[in-house]
């Protein structure tokens, strides 16, 4: 069960690649070689990005890691991946958004207020009392 679990975090729901598998090139129908399985190549660049892991480093389930880098390369030149990331936008859940750090900034004053100035108030209060 966990397995299974892990391997679909990086697999694409059933409702997204209904959206998609028709923007895709290489389906029956059309001109050219027919893919083997769009969706499972699609899914192993998903994996790939996700998992933050290098091509090499694919598992075997998606096949040669050499054929799958190729094929990405070619969509990529062809637009096929701009095409896929804007009829998937409108569907943006944010379940992988993340914020880098290296773009978040702090207001100059954000450290806190001198420490100095929080004792004395203190100081004054219990004199008070």
């Amino acid at each position: 069960m966990t397995k299974m679990m892990t391997s679909r975090r990086y697999a694409l729901r059933d409702d997204q690649w209904e959206r998609i598998k028709d923007l895709l090139p290489g389906r029956d129908g059309h001109v050219g070689v027919t893919a083997k399985d769009n969706r499972l190549f699609i899914e192993a660049v998903l994996y790939r990005y996700r998992s933050g892991s290098a091509w090499r480093d694919l598992p075997t389930r998606f096949g040669d890691f050499r054929v799958i880098h190729t094929r990405f390369s070619r969509w990529s030149k062809t637009g096929v991946w701009e095409r896929i990331f804007e009829q998937l936008a409108a569907d943006a859940d944010n379940e992988y958004a993340m914020i880098d750090s290296t773009i978040v900034r702090a207001h100059q004053h954000s450290a806190g207020a001198k420490k100095g100035i929080q004792n004395q108030n203190l100081s004054v209060e219990a004199k008070e009392d």
